[in-house]
């Protein structure tokens, strides 16, 4: 066995290619796997005669995701066989490596299996198995030994992914450690096989953001677009068939029947594994660069304009037979029915571009669904090469695994706080009450503790809607999002939008808000809000996030609220009278918060 690489190369030729000859070269040094010196082993060519499915020398070769010619004659040296025997001393380093990773991305990986039991992540499990299947495709095309073989790159990206999933784990955010294990498979495999050989993996690598659940700062905005342009070209398909309908907000109003369509209905079901299809499709698909990176870039608007047909059908069906059409077997039926939809014109643009080559090929072939040879590639990981990178690489993760799991867990500080219940109904003048959210609202708040009260001012002007949701933890991407998000889907439109920094009438303080004016129809409302938690206060989820993170590694703390208050703006009245109003309430609600909002 040769120390250079992790799996001992073997240059396989492809089977769907024409036959050539090659002759036997016997090496100078035969080690475990290396064909011997007095005859062919299985899996080289004979002398005597063509290798089944060896490459032709006449006409282009397909390419394969790295650049390499598919069924392009092996490099000087010859052909390499199925290598021979158990490498333990290899193979126990790649097993300590693996134990030792899922020590230390161990976080990560639970939150990633959470993820995948909701139906926006169901496809998860199966990603890594595809990525698998591609690694074993790309594995044909590795080239044979190089010495020397550089696998300084690979320990270092392994011992960045090992850094970058102890940070993740301390800040509690099991997104960063998810990314941390990904940058660790191709840390690995750079280290296995060398910097030449390790990049040529890069694609079924890649393919594993595939399973990766979006950062809540980039699911709920996405999530909510995905619902209002999914809402405005439904409804336009429904009035398109003659069928009288109006949009308020992201509800479908029929007259008879309301339709919400809610976050089930973004698309976003379909969208993660039709990009995961696209991704693959685009790596199988025998054509030009700019073919591929269109299949790749069509996935996201087929996805969607499909998802807003289905949408706009299930409008005309309420409509002509009841509200049972948008609800049970019928409506998961019609998401299969798209789902399958969009795989299958993404097939029919991979066949239509082929048409725009000059030898256009069936889809079969268009395809590079070559499965042949498989179990070959994956009975070479028996000949994993001991290397002192892969043995470093390997004792770094076991140990900092260990260190991760043997160290005393820090104990997380809980503030003590009243609960908002108590929170006074009387602040100088101003009268409130409280109301409850309705279940559905709460299950999405996902708040531990939450006030909604409306209060009358002195002066009997417009009141002041008061909210303020608490959460002990929102380390780990859990906890708040921005109103931004939420507020579009209730039929407002947002006129105004920006950040200031205002005084409270009576004292020296001033407070940061994100200040917006909304409006639907004639109404008009003045929204400020803000982030606040530990002693500080934010106007921007992102920046908020990055205090959790950091208080999180320094105090133990990530308990935090957001903070929201609503005056309607009269019909008579201006912007700023309506702000002067939420001015003076703040002033008397603000020294009173520090008891159900710990600093």
């Amino acid at each position: 066995m040769r120390s250079g690489g992790c799996h001992e190369p073997a240059d396989f030729p492809p089977p769907d290619a024409a036959p050539m000859r090659f002759a036997s070269r016997a090496p100078a040094d035969p080690t475990p796997g290396d064909p011997t010196p007095d005859g062919p082993t299985p899996g080289d060519p004979t002398p005597d005669g063509p290798t089944p499915g060896g490459p032709t020398p006449d006409g282009p070769m397909p390419r394969n995701p790295a650049g390499m010619s598919i069924g392009a004659p092996p490099l000087p040296g010859g052909i390499r066989a199925l290598p021979r025997g158990l490498a333990p001393a290899g193979l126990g380093w790649l097993v300590l490596a693996a134990i030792g990773a899922g020590l230390v991305f161990w976080d990560g990986l639970i939150s990633l299996g959470q993820a995948w039991s909701t139906p926006e992540y169901s496809h998860g499990p199966v990603i890594p198995f595809l990525s698998f299947w591609l690694y074993l495709r790309e594995m044909r095309f590795v080239p044979p030994v190089e010495r020397p073989v550089d696998r300084r790159p690979g320990l270092a990206v392994v011992v960045l992914a090992l850094a970058i999933g102890l940070a993740g784990t301390l800040i509690k955010i099991p997104d960063i450690v998810t990314y941390g294990f990904i940058l660790w498979v191709g840390g690995l495999i750079l280290t296995c096989y060398g910097w030449r050989r390790g990049i040529i993996f890069w694609p079924s690598v890649l393919h594993l953001v595939y399973m990766l659940p979006l950062p809540s700062q980039l699911y709920w905005p996405l999530s909510v677009w995905l619902q209002m342009v999914s809402s405005e070209i439904g409804v336009w398909v429904i009035r398109s068939l003659g069928v009288p309908v109006l949009l308020d907000g992201n509800v479908i109003d029929l007259g008879v029947f309301r339709l919400q369509v809610a976050e089930a209905c973004s698309g976003l079901r379909y969208l993660f594994p039709i990009l995961s299809f696209s991704y693959i499709t685009a790596l199988l698909y025998r054509g030009p660069l700019w073919h591929r990176v269109l299949i790749l870039l069509a996935a996201a608007p087929i996805t969607v304009l499909m998802n807003a047909f289905r949408i706009g059908m299930i409008g005309v069906l309420v409509d002509a037979y009841g509200i049972e059409q948008a609800t049970g077997f019928l409506h998961a039926f019609e998401g299969w029915v798209i789902f399958l939809s969009c795989v299958g014109l993404l097939l029919l643009m991979a066949m239509g571009l082929q048409r725009l080559t000059r030898n256009p090929r069936p889809l079969a072939e268009a395809l590079d669904l070559d499965f042949t040879g498989l179990h070959l590639q994956l009975a070479r990981a028996r000949a994993i090469a001991p290397s002192a990178w892969l043995a470093a690489g390997a004792l770094a993760a076991l140990g900092l695994g260990l260190v991760m799991h043997l160290a005393p867990p820090r104990a997380a500080a809980v503030p003590e706080r009243d609960p908002l219940a108590l929170f006074p109904r009387s602040l100088d003048g101003w009268i409130g009450s409280a109301t409850r959210l309705e279940p559905a609202v709460e299950a999405v708040l996902g708040a531990d503790d939450y006030l909604s009260a409306r209060y009358a001012g002195p002066d009997a002007g417009p009141p002041v809607d008061f909210f303020v949701a608490f959460y002990a933890r929102m380390a780990g991407g859990a906890g708040i999002h921005s109103p931004e998000v939420c507020l579009p889907t209730g039929g407002w439109e947002v006129s105004d939008w920006q950040y200031r920094r205002v005084a409270l009438p009576g004292t020296d303080t001033t407070v940061p808000v994100n200040r917006a004016v909304i409006s639907k129809g004639l109404d008009r409302q003045l929204v400020w809000y803000w982030f606040q938690g530990r002693g500080r206060r934010e106007t921007s989820d992102i920046a908020a996030k990055l205090t959790i993170a950091l208080d999180t590694l320094q105090r133990g703390r990530s308990d935090g609220a957001l903070i929201r208050l609503v005056t309607p703006i009269g019909r008579e009245e201006s912007e700023a009278e309506a702000e002067a109003r939420l001015a003076g309430f703040l002033a008397a609600a603000l020294p009173r918060l520090p008891r159900f909002l710990p600093e």
